[in-house]
Formats: structure tokens, sequence, C-alpha cells
């Protein structure tokens, strides 16, 4: 492999390429996060799903897959987060994930612990922010990633970002092969993120149902709705999406209702600990008190195209990318078939 594809990524993750497999929920199941990890990249088991006590299990059952490390994401502000933290760092989990409201206790528990911190940025201010709560990588993602997205396209973000931060950059939004590689690491990255690529992998455990909407769709059936949680989403328009764009206030509210009772069930947690994590997110993101009733919808709505195989009543979050994604490749195919495309275009580029 090309000594250019060995990144400071590579050194700090423990990873042979400097490719990233992100946190989905419900989808970065231990079963494709050890492929990707085994295949050479690194990966995430997604906690953000998972009960707060059932996390270290699944941390054992991705150890059981691979000897390789990985990580695990999460959302600091949900409740169960110190609970995620415990096992992260009584497991010798080598990295830690996670996005909005960073908690800086957290952060310095992990810390202490040697867990490498990556928390994911839409921003070049959140990145800033999360530079200075100490983390150790940043995940920049552009407008063209999947699910909640900023309006700053990857190519004009990732730089940006590079040149105001010390520590190294994970561009992500819009990458799926060994030339978007190549082109990250020309803007300054260290590598790469990818999420819709590794769901559209074998190992991946979306259904076969959901998965050919996915491979189905052209660019121009990617979207952006802030009708499923009231924030900016990235989806595959289907026929939920509709619903929801057309539907009034008293619909809306209904379903928020609705999935935020689900969540409770799932979620095990309490009134209390709900309500502390929605004064949190609503500390942090500034959200109205609609959104706010909204955010239940996500996860719950995804559940059901990711777990339940219903694509139609669930919903796709998607980047631009699956518009031009055809195929579902093992996780060694793919990175495989990436280092020797990028090493093909490394080569053109030096000739």
């Amino acid at each position: 492999m090309s000594s250019a594809l060995h990144t400071p990524l590579c050194d700090l993750l423990g990873c042979r390429v400097p490719i990233v497999q992100t946190g989905m929920g419900w989808v970065a199941t231990p079963e494709l996060v050890a492929g990707a990890c085994n295949a050479g990249a690194f990966g995430f088991l997604a906690a953000a799903t998972i009960r707060p006590e059932d996390v270290d299990g699944e941390i054992e059952k991705v150890r059981a897959l691979t000897d390789q490390p990985f990580g695990v994401n999460f959302l600091m502000d949900a409740p169960g987060a110190d609970t995620i933290v415990d096992a992260i760092v009584r497991r010798g989990v080598r990295a830690a994930g996670y996005n909005r409201s960073p908690d800086a206790t957290l952060i310095e528990r992990l810390k202490a612990a040697g867990v490498v911190c990556v928390p994911t940025c839409g921003s070049a201010r959140h990145a800033a922010k999360a530079e200075k709560l100490g983390a150790d990588v940043v995940i920049v993602q552009g407008s063209e990633g999947g699910g909640h997205t900023g309006t700053v396209p990857t190519s004009l973000l990732v730089p940006q970002v590079v040149d105001a931060l010390r520590i190294p950059v994970v561009a992500a939004g819009g990458f799926r092969d060994g030339r978007g590689l190549v082109a990250a690491l020309a803007f300054g990255a260290a590598g790469i993120a990818m999420g819709t690529r590794f769901l559209l992998t074998a190992e991946s455990p979306v259904p076969d149902i959901t998965t050919a909407r996915y491979l189905g769709a052209s660019i121009d059936d990617v979207i952006v709705t802030r009708q499923v949680d009231g924030l900016p989403q990235r989806v595959l328009r289907n026929e939920l999406v509709d619903r929801l764009e057309s539907a009034g206030p008293v619909h809306l509210l209904w379903r928020a209702l609705r999935s935020g009772l689900a969540y409770r069930r799932l979620s095990g947690a309490s009134v209390r600990e709900l309500l502390r994590s929605a004064l949190s997110l609503q500390k942090h993101e500034r959200l109205t008190r609609s959104q706010l009733l909204m955010a239940a919808n996500a996860p719950i709505l995804a559940r059901k195209a990711m777990l339940e195989g219903d694509p139609v009543e669930g919903y796709l979050p998607s980047g631009t990318v699956a518009g031009v994604i055809e195929d579902r490749p093992t996780c060694a195919e793919l990175v495989g078939r990436m280092v020797i495309e990028a090493e093909r275009t490394l080569k053109a580029l030096g000739g």
C-alpha cells in the first residue's frame, strides 16, 4: 500500500487504511463493525440505539468477531451515557465517537483512560469547540452526508477546518471510492468516514427490501427534510416523507408523541431521564418546543426501515452518494478495491 495512504489516523486508531465506518443507529452492529475492522478500516459500534446496560455485551460480541481495535459511538446527552462510558473504559475500547451536546466530564473520563475521542461536527465552529474540549481527532461532515446535515459542502468545509485545527481531521459526506479518499487527502484530511457506503455492504443488517430502495435511488431521490424530527435531515424520498411533508401540525404532534412513548419503551429510560436529556438537547441545539417534541421520531422511524424491513413507513437516512451506489460488496471487497483505486489515482497524479 502507498505510504500516502498511511496517515496519522491509522496510527491513532490502529487501523491499516484511513477509512472510518460511522456509528449508524440500528445499522452499525457487531457484525458490520467487525467486517469493517477485519477489512483494514476502523468501525464504530452504534450504542445510541442499544440499551445502555446492554452495550457491554455488544462490545464483547465485536471482540468475538475481530481482534482489531474499534470504537463505540453514542450520544452524550442521552440517558445512560455514563453507563456507556463505563463500558467503553472497562472493556478497553480504542475510541469513543459522539456528536451533539458534548459533556466535558465524560470526555475527561474517556481521556483519562486513554480512549481516543472522536466527535462528529457539521461546522467549523463546532469542530473548534470539540478540539478545546479534548477531541483527539474530529470527523467533519459536509452537507452531502446522510442524516442530520448542514449547508456547507464537504469540499469547502474540510479545508476550512483543517486550516483551523491542530488535530487530525476526517472528511465525511459524499465518499464511496478510492478517488474520494485521495481527494480528501488533498483537502488536508487524514482520512474519510463513510456511512451510506458501509450501510450497503454484505455485513450490514439492513433488510433486502430496504437495501433495494437505496440501490434503486437516483441522486434526485436524496433530499433534505425537516419533517422527521424538526431538524434538517438528508434522506431518501419515500412514501413516509411525502406524507410528512404535507401533514398538518396535529398529525405531526400525534406522531411525535407516539414515537416518544415507543422510544421510552425501547431505551428503558425513566421520564426524569428523558426530560433531563431533552433539556440538554434543547440547550445545546437551540431547539424550539415543536422540534423537541419531534426528537424521538428519528430513531423510531429509522428502526422501522432498518430493523423491521419497512421502507414505506420507516425513514431512510442517506447521503447523496446513495444515488451512485449500485452494489452490495463485502467490507473486504469494498476496502480492497478502494485501496487499489486510490493507489492508481495517486500514481496517475504523480505521473
